[in-house]
């Protein structure tokens, strides 16, 4: 399939891929007759999607399977009133109904918005309103559905309310009743330009109401470096990203590159996570590729990785937050594994990794995707030198890349104040070392001034994680009328030091960090938690710590 779109798919060093790495894009792509189509015409019996459960339950659909199964659910969705450019709310958790409905909303070129389980009422009201939903698809729990039936009388715009089980309530169309009635599947005369919007995503709305990213038909194909370049996948890959599906990442490492390169993607649909179970799968189900923030590696690392038989697995990636080299240290030194960061965000596909040609360096997020023009650019707008810190942009005068949003939907001002006169400003800070490797600062936001230095919370991070007391940590900025602001640490306890919480751990952690690093940079702040608060993806909500409007 990727010959299809690569003039050239194999390189063999950095400075091949970055000189050669070309993607030919076609008029009207279509990621669910192009690529899931493709599949179940060139090869309908290769696995596509290997879905299992914390019940137990297991299930394999091939790219035939999907075909059909989205080919009967976009039926029945037209049944339901649902046409081009609709915008459809997706509320799955990490059921496999999201994949065959996401497919088939493709087809039909209407809008895919996935979204998490977790929103409230409010949340609910505020997404149908902004984008004008016209359906919501959801799992059939006590959890979600209160939350979306009170929504309905302030959403006037919703039309279907449509309930994969296991509950249907009045007033809800059944999913697996509605797609074994449908009439046979006739695909639109033209469900799609390139220029449509396929995809849409509410962010997580930190500092006000959550901003709408559109996404063109064409952001599939940016994410063939994140499956084949980045992941390392091949068609006899199976791979296990850890992201629920109401998330960004989730499209990332469970769709769109997996499946243009041809690999299995792998979903463990559980409620909670343990380190331990997670470990079971990748020995159970014999995992040849992982891919998960590093909140789930520090985690793994606590078990004793000994115990689990990980010998499929030849290749792990961690993105969501940068990665402590402490981590990465000790996961390691357990697998022989190295772990390959990379970086993005929702607006955009994979923009700074580690790809295979290159050796990592711990704690750095790579070197740029060739598929972005990117830059560092200085507080006075200077290009960046080695060394020196500057916010990631990324320059779209020459090309567009087919991963960067097209929009915030229905927000004008927003979206001039980060993407204007061919430059799109990401608010991410980081500095590029003489091997043009970079490295993570910290959000614009985040950045922490203290006695006139600059001080970037992930650089004090990965040192209070080299002390054996703490498992998971966040540093912030703190008001401070002498020196404007001073570093607060927020960190949670191993289990063995849950009992000497006080004054003399707090005075070791410190003593610990200025030893680390340099001196000035230790936390003068220091609070113990149980657990830090974080986003679906993992990612941990500083401004939540912060004490910031969400």
């Amino acid at each position: 399939m990727l010959e299809k779109y690569l003039p050239k798919i194999d390189f063999d060093s950095l400075d091949d891929f970055r000189q050669n790495f070309k993607i030919n894009v076609p008029d009207n792509f279509n990621f669910g007759y192009d690529i899931v189509d493709g599949w179940a015409e060139k090869e309908p019996n290769k696995v596509a999607l290997l879905w299992t459960n914390d019940k137990g339950e297991r299930i394999e659909f091939t790219f035939a399977d999907i075909k059909r199964e989205s080919d009967k659910t976009a039926s029945f969705f037209m049944e339901q009133g649902i046409g081009k450019g609709d915008m459809v709310m997706l509320i799955l958790k990490r059921r496999y109904e999201f994949w065959l409905s996401i497919v088939a909303l493709h087809k039909i070129g209407a809008v895919v918005i996935p979204a998490t389980h977790l929103l409230t009422k409010k949340d609910i009201v505020y997404r149908n309103n902004a984008a004008d939903i016209k359906a919501i698809v959801a799992v059939g729990d006590d959890i979600i559905l209160p939350h979306i039936t009170d929504a309905m009388p302030e959403s006037p715009s919703v039309k279907s309310l449509i309930s994969v089980g296991p509950k249907v309530p009045e007033g809800w169309v059944d999913f697996h009743k509605g797609i074994e009635s449908a009439a046979p599947f006739v695909k639109p005369a033209c469900p799609n330009t390139n220029d449509d919007i396929m995809l849409m995503y509410f962010t997580s709305g930190t500092t006000g109401n959550p901003k709408m990213v559109a996404h063109y038909f064409t952001y599939p194909l940016g994410h063939i470096v994140t499956a084949r370049y980045w992941h390392n996948l091949r068609q006899d890959s199976l791979h296990l990203t850890v992201a629920d599906t109401g998330w960004g990442k989730a499209v990332w490492g469970k769709l769109y590159g997996q499946w243009i390169v041809g690999a299995t993607v792998f979903v463990y649909d559980h409620e909670k996570f343990t380190p331990a179970d997670m470990l079971k799968m990748i020995e159970e189900h014999k995992i040849t590729s992982f891919c998960a923030p590093p909140t789930i590696f520090r985690f793994m690392i606590r078990e004793d990785l000994n115990k689990f038989d990980l010998s499929s697995l030849k290749y792990c990636t961690i993105a969501g937050e940068p990665l402590n080299p402490a981590v990465y240290e000790a996961f390691y030194n357990a697998t022989g594994i190295k772990l390959m960061e990379g970086f993005g965000q929702t607006e955009t596909t994979m923009t700074i990794g580690t790809f295979p040609w290159m050796e990592p360096k711990p704690g750095s997020m790579g070197v740029p995707n060739p598929a972005y023009d990117m830059d560092l650019i200085t507080g006075d707008g200077r290009s960046a030198e080695d060394g020196e810190q500057g916010e990631i942009v990324l320059r779209t005068d020459r090309v567009k890349p087919l991963g960067l949003f097209k929009e915030y939907y229905r927000d004008v001002e927003k979206t001039k104040e980060v993407y204007s006169d061919n430059v799109y400003h990401t608010g991410d800070i980081a500095w590029r070392d003489e091997d043009g490797y970079y490295w993570f600062v910290g959000r614009t936001d985040d950045v922490i001034k203290s006695s006139g230095y600059r001080i970037g919370p992930f650089e004090v991070e990965s040192a209070l994680m080299t002390h054996p007391a703490v498992v998971e940590c966040a540093i912030t900025g703190v008001p401070d009328e002498v020196r404007g602001q001073v570093v607060k640490a927020t960190i949670v306890l191993a289990k063995a030091y849950k009992d000497k919480a006080g004054e003399e751990l707090v005075k070791e952690i410190q003593n610990h960090v200025k030893k680390t690093t340099a001196p000035y940079k230790y936390p003068r702040v220091v609070e113990f938690v149980e657990e830090l608060p974080k986003t679906i993806s993992g990612k941990i909500r500083r401004v939540e710590i912060r004490g910031e409007k969400k």
